[in-house]
């Protein structure tokens, strides 16, 4: 059984090369991370196996893929990318890698608010053009904390919120505990957070999860932080709600249209934080994750 890592950077590249054991199945590194959908059939030549980053696979181009019947998605969000349901019916199983980066991810959702809080990319953008902003921040200890689903992530977000003094609450679909975390219903949450942190997975129930409906409903003034998936947030109401102030700050890790474009009405507005789909970019996630992505090649070959 043959595989293709089909969109590597140099970075997992080399990771992956280096974690590579000598009865290993054979994997192929194609080192283009701007591989375009419809090569993907002519890079793939036939392989089992797909190691897939960031690269959309349609059902389309996934007919074309003669031999495919596995693909190792590197990450949880493989639902903006492909249709698991869809390739599943033409024999190809779509396998997740879960918690590889979960305390990266917390900390940079952790940095984001932080850094909304106090202002901090406004400041540094006035200072670079010459004006000195001094802008009043809010002090987050003491102040409560919404979770938005309650996994690996949220868990280590929970850990450093409650290490720097803030009260936590959260809601998840199902019953959950956690040491010193307060479980409520989403109305509550959404009414008594001064910040709120998303973490849903992306699916059909979460698309849109945090409508006009549910953002009207928040804490006016409140912070909102998405490292989750872009597509869970009503992005036109949150817009709307930046520009009225109800919205005090988001900042933001992920976007509707990746990489996200210049002119994008985000980009103009003074009370975002943006960062480029990165949370999760560290040199101990990129470790685990390559690391997972070989046990999932080794258990496909092994049946």
């Amino acid at each position: 059984m043959r595989g293709v890592f089909v969109d590597a950077n140099e970075s997992l590249a080399l990771i992956f090369e280096r974690l590579e054991k000598p009865d290993d199945p054979k994997v192929c590194i194609h080192r283009d991370p701007d591989i375009k959908s419809d090569q993907l059939p002519k890079v793939l030549d036939g392989a089992e196996i797909a190691i897939v980053d960031h690269t959309a696979l349609p059902t389309d181009v996934a007919k074309k893929c003669t031999g495919l019947k596995h693909v190792v998605f590197l990450g949880t969000g493989a639902r903006s990318y492909m249709n698991p349901e869809e390739l599943a019916e033409l024999g190809i199983m779509v396998h997740l890698i879960k918690g590889y980066g979960d305390t990266a991810v917390a900390e940079s959702a952790v940095a984001l608010m932080w850094a909304s809080a106090r202002v901090l990319a406004q400041m540094d953008r006035e200072m670079r053009g010459g004006n000195w902003l001094r802008e009043d921040g809010m002090q987050l200890t003491g102040k409560t904390l919404g979770l938005i689903g309650f996994g690996g992530i949220a868990a280590e977000v929970a850990r450093i919120a409650l290490g720097s003094g803030m009260r936590v609450i959260a809601w998840n679909r199902t019953p959950k505990q956690y040491p010193s975390v307060e479980f409520v219903d989403l109305n509550t949450l959404l009414v008594a957070s001064h910040v709120v942190s998303l973490h849903l997975l992306l699916n059909d129930d979460t698309r849109g999860f945090l409508s006009r409906q549910r953002i009207a409903a928040m804490r006016p003034g409140v912070i909102l932080v998405n490292t989750a998936r872009g597509a869970i947030v009503d992005e036109e109401a949150m817009i709307d709600a930046l520009k009225s102030g109800h919205i005090r700050h988001a900042g933001l890790d992920v976007f509707n249209v990746e990489p996200l474009p210049a002119d994008h009405p985000l980009t103009k507005l003074p009370n975002v934080t943006l960062s480029a789909h990165s949370a999760f970019r560290t040199p101990e996630a990129s470790e685990n994750l390559m690391a997972a992505a070989w046990e999932h090649c080794r258990r496909i070959v092994r049946g």
